[in-house]
């Protein structure tokens, strides 16, 4: 008989004891970005490119990894645009205006809450967390909150899982891990956690179900 995928496996009865997101494409994802086209056309930049140059520059890992400062990045992509400080400013408004919170997701977590610990893990900058606390003012909504950028070290490598479990008060097998990346969830799934492969929102909430026993109103 074939296994049964880690992620289909619903934890023991009693077992579960936390459930842990991701943030980038699971809670916050990009639903417009005609205002990054709009800029890449204006700087004569490729289809794709902007996104490139703020998530998948030279500098992406380090600063996920908190050797380059989100003060230091955006120093450096504005010298790549060659923009002033106005003109900085005004693309990083735009580029983000796209960005979107998942409500219903944030809604349905507050019920998972009044049972489950619930933990946030990302792989950012060490710009995040005031990201969360003031632009998107969601930070509330979690019992441990877990960076990359803050830890030094960032996922899939199992030592910022064990970090996010520690703060959860939680081993492996009591634990459930969402996030978008494949390669995130099976580094996840390595060290013995239950996890989501993100990927369909609908889909994905109605595995939230199954896997957690929490009914959606």
């Amino acid at each position: 008989m074939m296994p049964i995928p880690t992620e289909a496996r619903r934890p023991q009865q009693g077992a579960l004891k936390a459930v842990i997101f991701d943030l980038g494409d699971v809670l916050l994802r990009t639903v417009d970005d005609s205002l990054r086209a709009v800029w890449e056309r204006r700087l004569g930049l490729a289809p794709g490119q902007a996104e490139h140059i703020v998530f998948g520059g030279e500098n992406d890992w380090a600063v996920q990894l908190g050797q380059v400062t989100d003060a230091e990045h955006w120093r450096s992509v504005q010298a790549r645009l060659g923009l002033d400080d106005a003109g900085l400013a005004c693309f990083r408004e735009d580029f983000f205006a796209g960005d979107q919170l998942d409500r219903d997701l944030l809604a349905y977590i507050g019920r998972l809450r009044l049972r489950y610990h619930i933990g946030l893990l990302s792989n950012a900058s060490d710009g995040v967390r005031r990201l969360l606390t003031e632009k998107h003012a969601i930070i509330g909504c979690f019992d441990s909150v877990t960076i990359s950028a803050e830890e030094g070290v960032m996922k899939p490598d199992p030592r910022i899982f064990w970090i996010a479990l520690a703060r959860a008060g939680a081993e492996p097998a009591q634990a459930l891990f969402v996030d978008d990346s494949l390669r995130n969830v099976e580094g996840a799934r390595a060290i013995g956690m239950t996890a989501l492969h993100y990927t369909d929102p609908p889909a994905c909430h109605q595995r939230l179900v199954a896997l957690t026993g929490i009914a959606d109103d």
